[in-house]
């Protein structure tokens, strides 16, 4: 049967490859280089990008990268293949004109290009970027139409990231130093849940950096407040690293009070968990609310009541943390959420979940804007559309991208056991039944609204919710409904708008880039200590 089967995947392939080339499709030869010792398989990248432009982004120095821009995802030409396996030695032609982003290569302008193919072995591209075990080629150049062009080799294998080989001015001198100085009081967590283990079969952990504040070893008999912190879409406890510094520094420097910081990882394949119980990635809220919290508070000298438990995280762990400070109003006493993922579903990166409107579109057929780049004068240029990014997504790989992630938090599972499926990728009409469930189950507006008589004990006074006028993926539009929720409640709530401010400066004052942090923080350090005020 496996030989049969094997038979019938390669006529399939070689079908298509004769189809392609019968339509005039470039083909593009990939080699796995023959002095790699193991077979391969995963998803198979090409990225190109006209050869002036890859210069002028290099600022003249050598090319050793073509890869995908988050605010620019049209600047670079993709095409993608499932590659079930190939060994060293072998080949196998990519279709240039098949599953590609913006556009089939042949619709290029003629002329000259960088490329490099990728084989993204983990499948962890449309979250991360290329990861540790990854296959690379070097970049080469190639005229378009593609003539009689060389394989492209497969010869370096990714080496798992770390932060602190990142060059200047990416890592500063001054973070590295700070990183140097705080590894001591900075300690890992691997912890196996016991609820998530049930639900996927298998020994599931919650990752986390705890952040010890200076003098923490120096005192047993004295307890902190604790900051619940969360990353948002692409990190994970690896690139926690970086806050961990920041926050030791600015507690060693005087610049913050002194607490725990307990850095949480919400990654996962499917993207974001956003601390969730979920049908699709299980149940995180659970694992963390009855496992891992009390796990820490008592193995850490914790302010163990609410009034020093604190949460904060930007962006889709801005919308964790308020979920969790919505759902969990008795356990924490306040959020400081930043910037976070959509909070009311009347407006989801723009598009009304309630009235069946295009996800993609706008009613008069324009297409909806998803990503702006503001000039120093406030003028929006878009730069992605909804329609454009999640394609783009699609190209790379059909899980872990941001819209997927949605998928996998918010919908019923579908008869494939997958997600289903919020909107038609093609056309971007939504699915009505699966935009009511999103919005009866994780609208966090909708609940608030729905719930606040039984709410209003525990949460008055304990939400805040911070973003930019100009936030890079216009997630104050929905910040905006929110608030006009709450204002309608009569709720005490705290929300704030930082003129001009975007998504990626939001925290920045001056050259200090977590300036706001430090506010948040001794914001919460009144509340645990109402007896001390911060330093003037």
């Amino acid at each position: 049967m496996k030989k049969l089967f094997a038979v019938g995947v390669l006529a399939v392939a070689l079908s298509s490859t004769a189809m392609a080339r019968e339509a005039g499709h470039s083909l593009l030869q990939v080699q796995l280089s023959p002095s790699l010792t193991e077979a391969a398989s995963g998803r198979l990248l090409v990225f190109a990008q006209p050869l002036e432009a890859a210069k002028t982004a290099a600022k003249d120095k050598p090319i050793t990268k073509v890869d995908t821009d988050l605010l620019n995802v049209e600047a670079t030409n993709i095409a993608a293949k499932d590659i079930v396996r190939i060994a060293p030695g072998e080949t196998v032609e990519i279709d240039l004109d098949g599953i590609t982003f913006p556009g089939p290569f042949s619709k290029l302008a003629p002329g000259s290009y960088v490329l490099q193919a990728v084989l993204d072995v983990g499948q962890p591209y449309t979250y991360g970027g290329r990861g540790d075990g990854d296959l690379v080629s070097k970049v080469v150049e190639i005229k378009l139409p593609l003539e009689d062009a060389k394989p492209v080799v497969l010869e370096e294998k990714q080496k798992p990231f770390d932060l602190w080989s990142l060059p200047a001015p990416m890592i500063s001198d001054k973070l590295r130093a700070d990183w140097a100085d705080a590894k001591s009081s900075v300690e890992r967590v691997d912890f196996t849940s016991n609820a998530l283990s049930k639900f996927w079969g298998r020994p599931m952990k919650m990752r986390a950096l705890v952040v010890l504040p200076p003098g923490y070893a120096g005192d047993a008999k004295r307890s902190y407040p604790t900051v619940w912190y969360t990353h948002g879409f692409g990190g994970d406890v690896e690139k926690l690293q970086s806050v961990a510094a920041q926050r030791y520094a600015a507690m060693r420097d005087g610049k913050a009070p002194k607490m725990i910081w307990v850095l949480l990882d919400q990654s996962s394949p499917s993207g974001p968990h956003e601390f969730v119980d979920s049908v699709n990635n299980g149940p995180y809220e659970t694992a963390f609310v009855t496992e891992l919290l009390p796990a820490l508070e008592a193995k850490y000298r914790m302010d163990a009541k609410p009034n020093g438990r604190f949460l904060n995280g930007h962006s889709s762990g801005g919308w964790a943390t308020l979920w969790l400070m919505v759902t969990q109003p008795k356990l924490f006493g306040g959020t400081w959420s930043t910037s976070p993922d959509p909070v009311d579903f009347h407006d989801f990166t723009g598009a009304d979940l309630t009235n069946g409107e295009n996800f993609y579109r706008k009613n008069d057929g324009t297409l909806r804007p998803l990503v702006r780049m503001t000039d120093k004068d406030g003028n929006d240029t878009v730069v992605a559309s909804l329609r454009s990014f999640t394609l783009y997504e699609e190209t790379l790989a059909d899980h872990g991208g941001q819209m997927r992630a949605f998928e996998w938090v918010f919908s019923p599972r579908d008869s494939d056991g997958r997600p289903q499926q919020l909107f038609n990728r093609a056309s971007g009409d939504v699915n009505p039944l699966v935009a009511a469930h999103w919005r009866a189950n994780y609208d966090i507006a909708r609940l608030v609204e729905t719930r606040w008589p039984q709410l209003k004990k525990d949460l008055d006074g304990k939400v805040h919710v911070i973003v930019g006028t100009k936030d890079t993926f216009y997630l104050d539009g929905a910040v905006h409904r929110l608030d006009a929720v709450m204002q309608s409640l009569g709720a005490k709530a705290d929300f704030r708008y930082l003129p001009g401010k975007n998504h990626f400066d939001l925290y920045k004052k001056g050259d200090d880039g977590s300036a706001l942090l430090n506010d948040f923080a001794w914001e919460m350090y009144v509340i645990a200590r109402p007896k001390e005020k911060r330093p003037s």
